[in-house]
């Protein structure tokens, strides 16, 4: 089981062979997850960051006695995979420490082990039968549609997040231009009316 750090949120789902989450990463900080693995297990990751800065984090994997698997700096987005030389804890971190005020959110999915058989008559090497193979091929095609719905997910909450913040930059924006044409409506009333007043005086004086 992952061992998720204090700021992860927002989702974390488990599933037969993975785990799917996706977690806040501050300014100048690192978290790493933990995956106690056999050995001769395959294990796969995706990542990709939503949101925060240039969209970019550090990642590395290391297997149990610390040898580096995988090490990728500032990456949007990337996959990797591995099959484990040895039994024990394998960890994949993630590094903001480059950013000095940029918060990120990264999604990451862990996936490890191999799929099991839909039902224990498939596990042989026996031919399948007509309705088996049927079977097999809507699995297959019911994981390519729940693959295309996290990328349009992951999709769709980047483009929201950077609408909101474009919303946000046009609000600040807009009061600001209001504020400018308020206070130069008042500054041309003012000017206009010193214009007024300085004639009122150069009359009193010449009568």
């Amino acid at each position: 089981m992952l061992c998720l750090g204090l700021s992860c949120l927002l989702l974390h789902v488990f599933v037969v062979f993975g785990t799917e989450l996706t977690f806040e990463l501050p300014e100048k900080d690192k978290q790493c997850f933990y995956e106690d693995l056999e050995q001769d297990v395959k294990f796969a990751i995706d990542f990709q960051v939503i949101a925060g800065g240039n969209y970019d984090v550090d990642c590395f994997v290391t297997d149990p006695q610390n040898n580096v698997l995988y090490n990728e700096k500032m990456k949007q987005y990337d996959s990797f995979s591995h099959t484990t030389a040895m039994k024990g804890a394998y960890v994949v971190c993630f590094g903001n420490e480059f950013s000095t005020f940029s918060h990120k959110t990264v999604y990451l999915e862990f996936r490890h082990g191999d799929e099991e058989p839909l039902t224990k008559e498939m596990a042989g090497n026996r031919a399948l039968t007509q309705l088996e193979s049927s079977c097999m091929s809507i699995h297959e095609v019911l994981k390519v549609v729940a693959s295309s719905q996290t990328w349009y997910r992951l999709r769709e909450a980047h483009d929201r997040i950077k609408a909101d913040n474009l919303l946000e930059r046009v609000s600040y924006w807009s009061i600001g231009e209001a504020v400018l044409l308020f206070v130069i409506g008042v500054g041309q009333v003012m000017l206009l009316k010193s214009f007024f007043n300085e004639k009122k005086g150069s009359v009193a004086a010449t009568t």
